[in-house]
This record gives C-alpha cells, sequence and structure tokens, in this order.
C-alpha cells in the first residue's frame, strides 16, 4: 500500500507560489541577480534580464505583495474611488480601461474602492489613508473645497483628481473642458434655429457645475438665446430627469432645444420629449456630452460632443504614478477638449489640449 498521506476529502494540495528561489534555480542563478534582472536594475546584463524574465512568465511568477510591503513600505496599489452611480453609458469601465492601460508593464495594481455619492466621499479616503493600502490614489466628483483633497494633501498621500478644485491646493488633475462644450453645444443648436434652450447640468456641489454654467451663459449671451430653466441635474435618478423634461415639454413655453452633461442623462431626456408627444430632429433638437457611440445607435438625432474618458484615465494613472516618483503637482495637471464625430473620424483633432502632460 502506498504511504503517502491522503486527505480524508481527497482533496489535492495546491501547486506552490513560484517564488524568486523558484527562479534563480530554473536559470542558475543567485536570488540577489534575480530580484536585481527583475528590477531592470542597471548593473545587470540585458540578456541576464530577459532569461529572468522569460522564466518568471512561463512559471507565472507574480511579487508577494506583503513582502514588498514589508521591505519597501509599499504596496504598489493605486487606488481608484470611483462612485457606483456613474457606470450608466460606460463611463466607469471607459476610466477602469484607460488607467490599466497605463499600469500595465509597471509594478502597480488597479483597486476600485466603490462608493455610492449620496454617503459620506470621505469614508473610502479615510480607510486607504488608515489603513496604507494603496501608494496613490485617483478620485472623481471633485468639488470646489473638496475635503478629501485637503485630507490627502495635509497626509501626504500621492494622489489626481478628475476634475479641478478651487482651494488654494496645487495637485494634479485631469479634467475636461465643460466650459468649452456648453459654449459649443449652445453654438450648434442655435444653428439649426433653436433659441430657448434647456440645460440637464451637474449638481451644484461639483466643480464643473460651474464651468458647465458659465459656458451655457456665455453662448447664450452670444447668440441671443434664451434659457428656459429645467428643475432638475444628472444626477436625479433617469425617471425624474424624464418626467421633469416630459413636464417641462408640456408647459405652455416649453425648450426648443436642449443641453445634456451627461450620456446617461440623455437617453432620461430623449424619453420625456417622446413622452410629450415630441420628437427630436423636428420639434427640438439635443446636444449631449458622450464617451461612447451608443447614444447615436439610439439615437441618430441626438448631437453629440466626444469626451474621452479612457484617455482621461490614462492622463490621471500618469499623473498619480509621477506625483509618486516626485514630480512637482503643477507639472501633473491636463485639460482634454471637446471633440466633434466628424473630428474622431478624420483624425484632425485630438481631445487634449496643450496642457497634457508629457510623463
Amino acid at each position: 500500500m502506498d504511504n503517502k498521506k491522503i486527505s480524508g476529502s481527497g482533496a489535492q494540495s495546491a501547486p506552490e507560489r513560484p517564488t524568486l528561489k523558484t527562479i534563480a534555480f530554473m536559470t542558475g542563478l543567485g536570488i540577489t541577480t534575480v530580484s536585481r534582472a527583475l528590477k531592470d536594475a542597471p548593473d545587470i546584463g540585458a540578456e541576464t534580464k530577459e532569461r529572468v524574465r522569460m522564466v518568471a512568465r512561463q512559471l507565472g511568477y507574480q511579487p508577494n505583495r506583503a513582502g514588498v510591503r514589508l521591505r519597501t513600505g509599499k504596496t504598489n496599489v493605486i487606488a481608484l474611488v470611483l462612485s457606483i452611480d456613474e457606470e450608466i453609458m460606460g463611463f466607469t469601465s471607459q476610466m477602469v480601461f484607460g488607467i490599466s492601460e497605463v499600469l500595465t508593464g509597471t509594478q502597480y495594481h488597479l483597486v476600485v474602492t466603490p462608493h455610492s455619492h449620496s454617503k459620506d466621499p470621505l469614508v473610502p479616503v479615510r480607510y486607504i489613508l488608515d489603513t496604507g493600502s494603496a501608494d496613490g490614489v485617483i478620485i472623481s466628483r471633485t468639488e470646489p473645497d473638496d475635503p478629501r483633497v485637503r485630507l490627502m494633501h495635509e497626509r501626504g498621500l500621492p494622489f489626481a483628481t478628475h476634475g479641478r478644485t478651487d482651494m488654494g491646493i496645487v495637485h494634479p488633475f485631469h479634467d475636461f473642458d465643460n466650459e468649452a462644450f456648453t459654449q459649443e453645444a449652445v453654438r450648434a443648436l442655435v444653428a439649426k434655429g433653436r433659441r430657448r434652450l434647456a440645460l440637464l447640468q451637474p449638481a451644484s456641489k461639483l466643480t464643473y457645475y460651474s464651468h458647465t454654467r458659465i459656458g451655457f451663459q456665455i453662448g447664450l449671451h452670444q447668440h441671443g438665446a434664451e434659457e428656459i430653466p429645467l428643475r432638475v441635474t444628472t444626477d436625479a435618478p433617469l425617471a425624474d430627469i424624464r418626467d421633469s423634461v416630459e413636464a417641462l415639454m408640456r408647459s405652455p413655453h416649453p425648450p426648443d432645444g436642449i443641453v445634456c452633461s451627461s450620456g446617461g442623462g440623455a437617453i432620461a431626456v430623449n424619453a420625456g420629449i417622446e413622452a410629450a408627444g415630441f420628437r427630436l430632429g423636428r420639434d427640438i433638437d439635443m446636444v449631449a456630452k458622450q464617451s461612447t457611440d451608443v447614444l447615436n445607435w439610439i439615437r441618430p438625432e441626438i448631437i453629440t460632443i466626444y469626451e474621452d474618458v479612457r484617455h482621461g484615465g490614462r492622463e490621471l494613472a500618469k499623473a498619480v504614478i509621477a506625483r509618486i516618483d516626485g514630480i512637482e503637482p503643477e507639472l501633473l495637471q491636463s485639460i482634454s477638449k471637446p471633440v466633434w464625430p466628424d473630428e474622431l473620424k478624420t483624425g484632425k483633432a485630438h481631445p487634449t489640449g496643450p496642457a497634457s502632460f508629457p510623463y
């Protein structure tokens, strides 16, 4: 009879995780040489590095993050604190894709920390700070005086924000030029003969609310149009947006043009227009910001302006890594410009303005 021990469940033990010692045995090199080769140390030859990396890939080697943290104090983690309410129309996935593109090939891993914008936004940031669970943080839904920014700045945690602040703290950010977006949107609607314009705007607590309002008001003044107030924001449930738009369209003085600051909100706006018996492209026109092509699949009549959220993710990832490496924050600030669909097709425009940094 075989004298090997057999567990009562019959389960086989899991294969041992490959370590630096495993790679050293396979390559005939010392453990220190293997470690330095994987870290791309300048005193290790290119041929040796390639041999070590090839064996590491074949073995499926991954650094022991707990060990790395003990030795260096680093987690090799970038935390993305992202509202679960932003997933509609692919905002969250596009942001994650962009960040992941930059982190691939670096030592950093992405951990998404979800939260709801109806809850205390400081909770996830405090958790990261108190547990030391990330080397850098990316946050969205930035406010003019953002307590998360103040806390991370005071605690010395590298971070980057999707959106700007107005609090006297210089920090890395990437933003979309919402002022240019609404100004362009008004121009496009007036070009179609629309003069009574409504705006589905962001919540007033967010920084890009003021940018959105400023651009809209400038556009109205430049083109002689008037605002028809819409008493709902992009933070409202989609059903509430639809009902508010339907009520506005049934009013004695309805708009003949609408500017929509979110792709998800545009779907609800269109539903409200149709519920009131009107139709896009005939009775009313709409300009909407989008980060995918879905809106035009649903209603080709919607005039769309593109925000490259994936590009924003890439810029934010580069910014937070550069900040970890000690680059000054004023060099890590960028703004994307709105892009029309024909510019994307012809390749004549790039969604990033001149403020984009080269890191």
